[in-house]
């Protein structure tokens, strides 16, 4: 177990912090396949538009390609989170069901998504370096990774924050927001993300007060954590954060209502503005709903492309539904 978990964390510490730890993870990817973790995953296309395959623009974003994902595995879906190695080679998804599923991404001679390989599931470690196994402590919801590698996993129900270090195969503990121990069991730190000079942005799924319209986050930093408040309005719900290329805040947000309109929204915030005891509002950059190909989205991850060219992820929960997808979108925002 000390083992597996040892390639876990380096896994995680060699991915994400710079394009040349890449090849390293790719080793240490082939090692870990031998162990009991390889899944075999099948992949179809999915158009941006079903009934207008033509179409490739929706809002600021131009379509980069995307699959549904789908395994033989019954614990395979439920992907929450998402993260991006800078070569834009790998990803990593926790699950809200205590699993980690690694890929290695593939593109065609354009640069759109086509499919993945290499890819295999492991269940998260914790503390003592076992296995997460019920719902209550394995319910992951979101990851900021930092740029010396490390990663703050934020969980719901059981509402805490872990850090995984480079070097060391078990995650540790991280104070969070006091708060976040008092918000409503299933509506926890949704969205997680670092921007500039080391800060997090946290984003919950609980609503300010009685008003529907906002919800509670904080700004992180050495000295602990400041609230603020993101207005989001319509019905949406927060679901995922992560960081642009020129250092402001994408703002992943979601709409489900049975029989009615489903629909997600991509906003941008000002990294300046992201002030504790602040009211945070978005700019609106693509709202996605039927016709357009969506799902439950609730991963977002962005890398540039190049010269400052963004290019963003996204992942749906399926929610082990058989009428939901697992979909991994891509697109370039113009």
């Amino acid at each position: 177990m000390k083992k597996l978990a040892l390639l876990t964390t380096l896994v995680f510490s060699v991915m994400f912090s710079s394009a040349s730890y890449a090849e390293v993870a790719l080793a240490e990817n082939q090692k870990f396949k031998t162990a009991d973790g390889a899944i075999n995953i099948y992949t179809k296309p999915v158009p941006l538009n079903l009934y207008d395959v033509k179409l490739k623009t929706v809002g600021k974003l131009r379509y980069r390609g995307g699959i549904h994902l789908y395994s033989d595995n019954k614990r395979f879906g439920g992907l929450s989170s998402l993260s991006v190695s800078v070569d834009r080679q790998r990803l990593i998804s926790f699950s809200d069901d205590g699993m980690a599923f690694y890929a290695r991404l593939i593109y065609d001679r354009s640069g759109n998504l086509v499919g993945v390989k290499d890819t295999y599931f492991k269940p998260l470690i914790g503390l003592e370096g076992q296995s997460l196994t019920s719902k209550f402590e394995s319910d992951a919801e979101s990851m900021a990774v930092g740029m010396d590698g490390e990663m703050i996993v934020s969980f719901e129900r059981f509402h805490r924050f872990w850090r995984y270090r480079p070097g060391s195969f078990l995650p540790e503990r991280m104070p969070g927001p006091e708060a976040m121990l008092r918000l409503p069991y299933n509506k926890g730190i949704e969205a997680l993300t670092y921007f500039s000079k080391g800060r997090l942005i946290a984003l919950s799924e609980s609503e300010f007060s009685s008003n529907s319209n906002s919800v509670l986050g904080w700004v992180g930093h050495s000295k602990g954590w400041i609230e603020l408040t993101y207005l989001i309005g319509g019905g949406y719900r927060v679901t995922g954060a992560a960081t642009l290329p020129n250092g402001n805040i994408m703002v992943l947000e979601r709409l489900f209502s049975r029989g009615g309109k489903n629909a997600i929204r991509l906003k941008s915030i000002e990294a300046g503005s992201i002030i504790g005891g602040t009211v945070l509002e978005g700019k609106l950059i693509a709202e996605l709903s039927s016709p357009i190909t969506i799902d439950n989205f609730e991963g977002i991850a962005i890398r540039e492309e190049f010269k400052g060219k963004a290019i963003i992820y996204l992942i749906s929960d399926d929610n082990f539904n058989p009428e939901q997808r697992t979909l991994l979108m891509i697109f370039e925002m113009h």
